[in-house]
């Protein structure tokens, strides 16, 4: 029994415990941060894949055939030539008048003195 009386008014003091309710205090000092792990190593750089191959190219089609040549249309004939008029006759050539005598020519070195008549 000596437990029992023990026991019975630590029991009673948190029941009334549970009823009775004090202000919380201050908090208290923030704990130290714990330490950070080691960085792991990171895994190598795979290698590239090799390059596809390039597909084999077309072929080209065929170019038509090209469309015969028309006929030349014959050749037309040309007109007549029109007959060139006659040519009139000239007219008679008119007659020269007498040529005037030349007057006398006076001898070298006489002087001739010419006097009118009335």
């Amino acid at each position: 029994m000596n437990y029992l009386t023990r026991i019975v008014p630590v029991l009673a003091a948190l029941a009334l415990g549970g009823c009775i309710s004090l202000p919380a205090g201050p908090a208290g000092p923030q704990g130290a941060t714990g330490d950070t792990g080691a960085t792991g190593y990171t895994g190598a750089t795979g290698n590239n894949g090799a390059t596809g191959r390039t597909g084999a190219t077309g072929y080209t089609g065929a170019s038509g055939g090209t469309g015969a040549t028309g006929d030349t249309g014959a050749p037309g004939y040309t007109g007549a030539t029109g007959a060139t008029g006659a040519t009139g006759d000239t007219g008679a050539t008119g007659n020269t008048g007498a040529k005037g005598n030349t007057g006398v020519k006076g001898t070298t070195g006489d002087t001739v003195i010419v006097v009118p008549t009335r």
